[in-house]
Order: structure tokens, then sequence, then C-alpha cells
């Protein structure tokens, strides 16, 4: 019985931005920028704000969003207050509406010394971290908030789930297991996916997940030269290839105009997982048509439980751990979240 894959169980930049702080990490993971411990360093490739410093960065940033339109955009085993949109989100948007305006004023320039208008391309932001860390919450409510700049109003959103190889190609590969880790997405398509998006083309596909037979289904996702692409998932910092191939010569990041990690500690992670499998077990599992219709009806709740702690320490924390946490310090910006899912911390890297 294959095991599922956890994560499936489931803006010119003023001054404000130059206040250096020492990048203190949140949980007793390895330090990933390179610090010997003790050697009394200071040095940091991102700049540290607290919560409070970086709620002021909004400005005058309006708030776009109303109750019900934030209702229908966390999740179920996140809830988002309007002060965490407000403190957290906002300026976020902010940040990115200039870097997207500079992008823009860039391809101006860059026209003006060509000496002919070149085709518009989408700026793509990614946003990567574990599974149940809210990745999924935080690039719906990016896309709303963006979605509602006056100079860039279509803001497309895809997920990296579609790129994964069908269940029949992972079990002749014998990597069933290994569904979310690196080796188990097709990486060259995801590669030709981002080219011709970055290259301005009109129209560009991609597969289509369905967590519900967990597999890859019939049909495509058409995305139609956005003015910013957000495309969300586990591993999409990752720069390497798997054990025994060659290192790729182009990496999926290289397409990334902006990057963004949700970090937390792993005994949240995996409380937040376990939360998520137990809520799933009463909704989703229960349709019959659902590949993990077998764990709603043919455990108890205690086997369920244990079920998913094993799932969570033998596959997930492994992924974890191995690919995903390491690729923190690639990415440009850092939200640290706290046990209630609240954003406490922002690290965002100097230019």
């Amino acid at each position: 019985m294959p095991v599922p894959r956890a994560g499936t169980v489931q803006a010119g930049l003023d001054s404000s931005l130059s206040h250096p702080r020492t990048l203190a990490l949140s949980h007793p993971l390895s330090d990933p920028f390179g610090r010997a411990p003790g050697d009394g360093s200071v040095f940091s490739p991102h700049i540290e704000f607290s919560r409070d410093e970086w709620a002021r960065l909004r400005g005058s940033t309006p708030l776009t969003l109303s109750h019900d339109d934030l209702e229908a955009l966390h999740s179920a085993d996140e809830h988002v207050s309007m002060d965490e949109v407000m403190e957290v989100y906002l300026p976020l948007s902010r940040l990115l509406n200039l870097y997207v305006a500079a992008t823009q004023q860039l391809f101006r320039v860059t026209d003006t010394f060509l000496g002919s208008p070149a085709a518009k391309v989408p700026y793509v932001v990614a946003i990567a971290g574990s599974v149940a860390g809210g990745k999924s919450t935080t690039a719906r409510i990016l896309q709303a908030l963006l979605a509602r700049w006056p100079d860039h109003p279509k803001v497309d959103l895809v997920t990296t789930d579609g790129f994964l190889f069908p269940n029949a190609v992972l079990e002749q590969r014998g990597i069933m297991h290994r569904k979310g880790f690196p080796e188990s997405y097709d990486v060259r398509r995801l590669v030709r996916f981002l080219a011709e998006v970055k290259s301005g083309s009109d129209e560009v596909r991609a597969p289509v997940y369905s967590h519900l037979v967990y597999d890859i289904v019939p049909g495509e996702l058409v995305v139609r030269r956005p003015d910013i692409l957000i495309l969300e998932g586990l591993n999409v910092l990752q720069a390497g290839g798997t054990a025994g191939d060659r290192p790729p010569r182009v990496f999926v990041s290289d397409f990334f105009d902006f990057s963004i990690y949700i970090d937390a500690c792993e005994e949240d992670l995996e409380g937040w997982y376990l939360q998520r499998f137990q809520r799933l077990r009463e909704t989703a599992f229960r349709d019959p048509d659902s590949f993990f219709h077998q764990y709603a009806v043919g455990m108890s709740e205690a086997e369920a439980l244990e079920f998913g702690r094993q799932v969570w320490a033998t596959i997930n924390a492994v992924n974890l751990r191995e690919n995903i946490e390491p690729t923190r310090d690639r990415a440009r910006l850092i939200l640290d979240k706290g046990r209630d899912h609240r954003v406490e911390r922002v690290w965002l890297r100097k230019l």
C-alpha cells in the first residue's frame, strides 16, 4: 500500500528597509547562513524585522480584503486573522508591488536601448516550505492582495503538484513512497513551463493534479501572460540534481524574481500536519472516490493518529531535513511562524 505524501493528506525601496539585524534562528536546526557558532560574527545576508517593525512598513497601503474574502482564502487548518493580513501580508504586498514596478521600469529601459518593444514578461514569485507550513494559504492571500494593485491586476497561481510524475511512473521507478521528494517531480517539464512563461508566450500549459485521487488527471491549466505568477511548492528552491544525477544546467529557481520561505519549528509542523490528517479523515477521506478512503473507514482514531505520526517521521520529516529546510537560505524573504501559525519575525535578504 503506497504511503501518502503529507502535502496531500493535507513592493524604489525606501530607507525604512535598512535597519541591520543579526539573524537569530527560531529553532535548533543548523544555521543555514554559514556563521561559525561562538565566533562573534554579526554578518548575515538577511535583515531581521520583528513583527511590529515589519508592520510599520505597510505605510499607507490600503486594506483591500474584506472579512468574507479572507474566510474564503485561508485553510480550515490555519485561521488567518485580519491583523495578520494588515501586519504581515500588506507590507509584503507593498514590497512586491515596488519590486514589480522597478522590474517593469527596467524592461522599459531595455526597450529604449533596443529601440523596439519587447513582450511583457510575468514577474515570478516562488513560495517554498514544509508540508503543513501554510504555503497554500500564503499564496492565496498574496494572489488576492497583489491582484488589487492597479499596475498588475492579473495574478495567476500554480502549484508544483501538477509536475509530479504520475503514480504509474512513480510505482515503476519504485519511489511511490518518496512522493514529494525532489526525484518525484518532472523537473524538465517544470523548467520548460517556466521558460515559456518568462519568454512571454501567449499561452503556457501545465498538468493538473487531483488531491482527491492522489494523481495527475486529464486536463491542463492554461496560463495566459499574467502580470505576476505565483509558484508554490515544497522544493521550488532546490538547487542540484538527485543522488547519482548530473547537476542540472538550469534550476527552477533561475526563473524566480522573488522567493519566500515559510519557516516554523519541526515540532509545530508535525502538530499542524497531524491536525490536518485528522480533519481530512473526517471530511475528504470519506468520499468513496478518495485515494485515502481506507484511512477514514478502515482505522480507529488511535490507529490513524499513529499512522499519521509514522508518515511524518519516515517521509515528511526526512524530506524537510534533507531537501526543504536546507533551501531556506536561498529565499529572498523568510516568514518565521510561531505555534499558532502567527508570523513572529520576517527576514529580508539584503540587496
